[in-house]
């Protein structure tokens, strides 16, 4: 794996601009790719064994995708909105998986680990790169019980929503009474037409 000071630079040069998720992001990949046991995210083979869960769109999602190769188009990038600064990494290969949560003490512990910073901001970007895993993050090894249409790779099914005739692939179509409905059609839409 390359240096973590490697990793932030592209990351950065990714996402456009140094914060303090940046940080946070790349040093959570780093250690749940340690986790799971895999040292090169971009080799082939890793490529099809990684997926990974995050669970916050913010900077921090950014790095671990930087850092992991992982992505929404390869379906190895996946999105749960909870509003958490976490991320859950899965080696397919071996089901060994781990969630990691950037701990709220870490922002008090940054103001001790870069004191000689000015402001809050500055603490956290150099107190982040310098505090250890334990005080940044909280771990735990988790199960993630998998169906078939979520793995990377080919759509497996397919089915098409009686009303507007739209093919919904992977599984996420909504079953209602004995109608087969795309998720906007089931009333789940993010979106009102005008």
């Amino acid at each position: 794996m390359k240096s973590f000071e490697e990793l932030l630079e592209a990351s950065v040069a990714e996402h456009g601009h140094l914060c303090a998720g940046q940080v946070i992001g790349v040093r959570m990949a780093m250690l749940g790719l340690r986790l799971v046991g895999i040292e090169d995210p971009n080799a082939k083979q890793s490529r099809k064994n990684l997926i990974v869960y995050v669970e916050i769109d913010r900077c921090a999602t950014d790095a671990i995708q930087s850092v992991t190769g992982c992505r929404m188009g390869r379906r190895s990038l996946k999105f749960k909105d909870f509003g958490i600064n976490a991320a859950t990494f899965l080696n397919l290969e071996t089901g060994k998986a781990f969630r990691i949560v950037s701990t709220e003490e870490s922002r008090v512990l940054a103001d001790t680990c870069a004191p000689e910073e000015p402001g809050p901001y500055r603490r956290q970007l150099i107190g982040y790169q310098k505090m250890p895993d334990e005080a940044l993050f909280r771990i735990e090894a988790v199960d993630v019980p998998l169906q078939v249409t979520e793995l990377p790779g080919p759509t497996r099914k397919k089915a098409t929503c009686v009303r507007c005739g739209q093919v919904v692939r992977d599984g996420r179509e909504v079953v209602s009474g004995n109608e087969i409905l795309c998720r906007p059609c089931a009333g789940e839409a993010y979106f009102k037409p005008i």
